[in-house]
């Protein structure tokens, strides 16, 4: 039997690209190849639509090559208590690692641990046995002050060092870009953070100690190759400030992790994971140090979810999952979906964890190291990105490298035209986002969060009391004899500024759009409303009529619909039913020829005080426009621009 169907193969001529190209041809029927089938990353990064087998590829593997990456929840509970319960839950359930998120982290978005001493961490993590998971500490202001709490209580506690998987998460290049201060110069910084990597070392501690997040750069609207870039600088500036402060190369590198986004794009998430590897390689190389398996930490995207149809942010997270996975990250946490309307509930906590479950316990997706080795698109848009973030790189140091990039706003620059650009994808519905720019749900129902509200300012330090600047020991010393975290806090010294990026999400324009429609509601009883001309059979207006209900749905404005009217008379007639003030006839181009100039006269006569029709103007739009027609709306114009304006006359009227 094997060798028949081993034969069927060969029973078929051998084809290759030329011949393929042949046929595309064909189909195309004279349509551009490179406009129809060639897309473009936000780096413009050209993406073929067929690639053959990269036979001389090798695998890019992780610390852990085919193992399971490790599947971490997010304790972030302003109450320690209640943070305990969630960790001890997630535990249970078949998670293997825990992320601290402590308030005024990137990542706490207004929430996260407040834990001022050992005690009350010790509170959060009851229970929790730090030997036989991994812990990650998330980026936060005072670093420091974290990992000496960390620290400490596993001393305390009674553990051996050696046998705790942490990455201790200091990242004060990271906490300059996302708050704009920094408390010291590079060099005091530096200083301070070789201080406490060899107090850690010495403890016997493994790491990493400092990790290099590029999630406030994804959030600000960074292409891949830019977040590559500012990782390979983010992490040569640490390699230098550790060497030059008396650590070897080696023991430099290995103290370094990496902390990055991961989004819906499976293609470009796992290519920017298997490119970071491989430049990471190459920074060590050039710095005379033998390459070794970098660790990196992956999360779902912040900037891909969405208030509206929540439940749209379960696949997100599963394919950011899923190309983090395959793309050789060591760890994964994946948002609730519902952490963009506040601090998730334990059935949003169950179904991040259950995520990545299912895909290592039945895709078995673990088994595997790198399985996009050798797959020409994988392979090529791999190395086009490392090329690409390897120029930026470049571009950085030469400007001063991450910390007098971030000064100088050349890293601002460099994000701004590609935010841009994506602001502008967004808008137009190029990128759409589906639940809220595409098929968006009026009538959608709630989901639940906790009743903890959010609040920006929670563990932003107010000022610093402390006298002195602590030595490292000297730190873990006073948090182990009950000191708090304002007590072992620097006092007053020469600090550093930069331009905070913001951190947005892509759906906050569309969002504000629909808030605005549902305050109107609650005043008045209903959403703002278009009513819908569409003109003949359902066969013919359909189309347009369900693009425009889409449309409108997506700026909070309800479309008053029907199977279409038999003539312009009977479609006004409706109108003046329906007690809509603006009208939208929906039908094809041959209609508008023949009664759009009618239907619009008599939708004006009946008090529309706008018109628009469904579809480029093409050449007979003067007499559209003489007719009544206002506005035009087709693919392709800024629909947020539309929607307001349109939202606004309702709204007002």
């Amino acid at each position: 039997m094997s060798a028949d169907i081993l034969k069927l193969a060969s029973d078929f001529p051998p084809s290759g690209e030329a011949q393929w190209r042949e046929l595309v041809a064909k189909a195309l029927k004279g349509g551009d190849f490179e406009k129809r089938l060639v897309s473009r990353t936000a780096d413009g990064i050209a993406v073929a639509p067929l690639y053959g087998r990269r036979s001389n590829a090798t695998a890019v593997v992780g610390e852990r090559a085919g193992q399971p990456w490790r599947i971490s929840a997010r304790v972030d509970h302003p109450d320690v208590q209640a943070a305990s319960i969630q960790a001890l839950e997630d535990l249970k359930n078949g998670v293997d690692s825990l992320t601290l998120v402590f308030a005024g982290s990137l990542s706490s978005r207004g929430f996260g641990l407040g834990c001022e001493t050992v005690g009350e961490l010790d509170a959060a993590l009851k229970g929790v046995s730090l030997e036989m998971i991994a812990l990650r500490v998330d980026p936060a202001p005072a670093g420091r002050i974290n990992a000496a709490l960390v620290a400490t209580l596993v001393e305390q506690r009674g553990h051996n060092p050696g046998d705790c998987e942490i990455d201790f998460g200091m990242d004060p290049f990271g906490n300059l870009v996302h708050r704009g201060v920094m408390a010291g110069d590079p060099q005091t910084v530096g200083r301070r953070l070789t201080d406490a990597v060899k107090v850690l070392k010495d403890k016997g501690f493994k790491g990493p100690f400092l990790t290099c997040d590029t999630r406030p750069y994804h959030e600000a609207g960074a292409s891949e190759a830019q977040e590559l870039a500012v990782a390979l600088a983010t992490g040569t500036a640490y390699l230098r400030a550790l060497t030059e402060n008396g650590l070897s190369g080696a023991d430099a590198s290995r103290a370094i992790s990496f902390t990055v986004a991961v989004d819906a794009d499976q293609f470009l998430g796992m290519a920017k994971l298997r490119a970071l590897r491989r430049l990471w390689a190459r920074v060590e190389e050039a710095s005379g140090i033998e390459p070794h398996h970098i660790r990196i930490n992956a999360e779902s995207a912040w900037r891909m979810l969405s208030r509206r149809d929540p439940w749209v942010n379960m696949l997100r997270g599963t394919m950011a999952t899923f190309a983090a996975g395959v793309g050789g990250a060591n760890s994964m946490t994946v948002l609730a979906h519902t952490m963009a309307l506040g601090l998730p509930d334990p059935f949003a906590r169950r179904v991040a964890r259950n995520t990545q479950s299912v895909l290592l316990e039945e895709s078995n997706l673990w088994r595997v190291a790198d399985p996009a080795a050798g797959a020409g698109g994988y392979e090529a848009l791999t190395d086009e990105l490392a090329a690409s973030a390897w120029q930026l790189f470049q571009a950085i140091e030469a400007n001063g490298g991450i910390v007098g990039s971030l000064e100088s706003g050349h890293i601002h620059s460099m994000i701004a035209a590609v935010r841009e650009a994506r602001e502008k994808a967004v808008a137009t519905r190029k990128t759409a986002i589906t639940g809220t720019s595409e098929f968006p749900l009026l009538s959608e129902g709630g989901v639940e969060v906790l009743e903890v509200a959010a609040n920006p300012a929670r563990g932003v330090p107010s000022g610093r009391t402390g006298s002195t600047d602590k030595p490292f020991g000297e730190m873990m010393a006073a948090l182990a004899g009950g000191a708090s975290r304002g007590d072992v806090m620097p006092g007053p010294a020469a600090t550093l500024k930069a331009t905070a990026l913001v951190s947005s999400r892509l759906a906050e324009p569309f969002e504000a759009l629909r808030d605005r429609a549902e305050a109107w509601k609650a005043k008045t009883g209903a959403f703002p409303r278009v009513f819908l001309a569409g003109l003949g059979p359902i066969a013919v207006h359909t189309a347009r009529s369900t693009w425009v209900r889409n449309l409108l749905a997506a700026g909070g404005i309800e479309a008053l619909t029907s199977e279409g009217y038999a003539s312009p008379d009977k479609a006004v007639a409706a109108f003046k039913a329906s007690g809509a003030s603006i009208a939208c006839i929906c039908s094809s181009d041959e209609t508008y020829r023949s009664q759009g100039a009618a239907v619009a006269l008599g939708l004006k006569a009946a008090g529309a005080g706008k018109v628009l029709i469904a579809g480029r103007p093409g050449d007979h739009e003067a007499g559209l426009r003489a007719a009544g027609v206002d506005t035009f709306v087709f693919a392709g114009q800024d629909m947020l621009e539309v929607l307001g304006e349109l939202q606004g006359q309702l709204i007002s009227a």
